[in-house]
């Protein structure tokens, strides 16, 4: 069974002592079996209500130059997910060689998992914080909503697709112009065991200067 929100910790208050560092052993072995989730492997249940709410309160623990909290969480659930794909089949309806199949999977994106959160980037241009260091902070988040989703005992996967790259789905899904979405992030269940795939090779991504 997933943890509960109320096995997570209370944030902390502001400018309350905090320790530097906290070893976890749990922490490392779930970093060393990461493993994202197919899109085509989601069942119910996926987290909601209170425990919901606490995954989006640890995706924000991000770096964040300048605690500008360059980024927003948009959550895709229940009868909204139905909704968010009309808004972009409809974006996309009037295109030249658009089909009936490109437009029943739009209507379907976000129906393939409980949940769906999409994480929008605001950076923007900023006198003191480079606009590049707020963008990273959205992907950071991305990252942190996923690792705590797994952390909950739930399947997730970080996906960005079609949408992300066109004005007019962004504008459909309630973005301002100058917002990106940073991904996707799907979470439920997985409906059967996860394997392995072939990952990078760090020691061929490591120098020393």
């Amino acid at each position: 069974m997933p943890l509960k929100a109320d096995q997570i910790p209370s944030p902390p208050r502001e400018n309350e002592p905090l320790q530097a560092a906290t070893e976890s052993a749990q922490t490392l072995a779930l970093m060393a079996q990461r493993r994202s989730t197919k899109i085509a492997h989601f069942v119910e249940p996926g987290p909601a209500g209170e425990d919901l709410d606490a995954l989006l309160t640890l995706a924000a623990r991000v770096p964040d130059h300048g605690k500008l909290g360059p980024w927003r969480f948009v959550v895709i659930e229940g009868d909204a997910r139905a909704r968010a794909g009309i808004a972009i089949a409809r974006a996309i309806e009037n295109d030249d060689g658009v089909t009936d199949e490109l437009l029943h999977s739009a209507r379907s994106l976000f129906l393939r998992a409980p949940l769906c959160v999409m994480v929008v980037s605001s950076a923007a241009p900023h006198p003191k914080i480079p606009e590049w260091e707020q963008t990273l902070s959205s992907g950071a988040a991305c990252f942190a909503l996923l690792m705590a989703a797994n952390a909950m005992g739930y399947a997730g996967a970080w996906i960005t697709e079609w949408p992300t790259y066109d004005a007019r789905a962004r504008k459909a899904l309630g973005l301002a112009d100058h917002e990106r979405i940073a991904g996707f992030i799907y979470i439920g269940s997985a409906r059967e065991p996860l394997t392995e795939r072939v990952r990078p090779d760090a020691k061929t991504r490591i120098s020393r200067f």
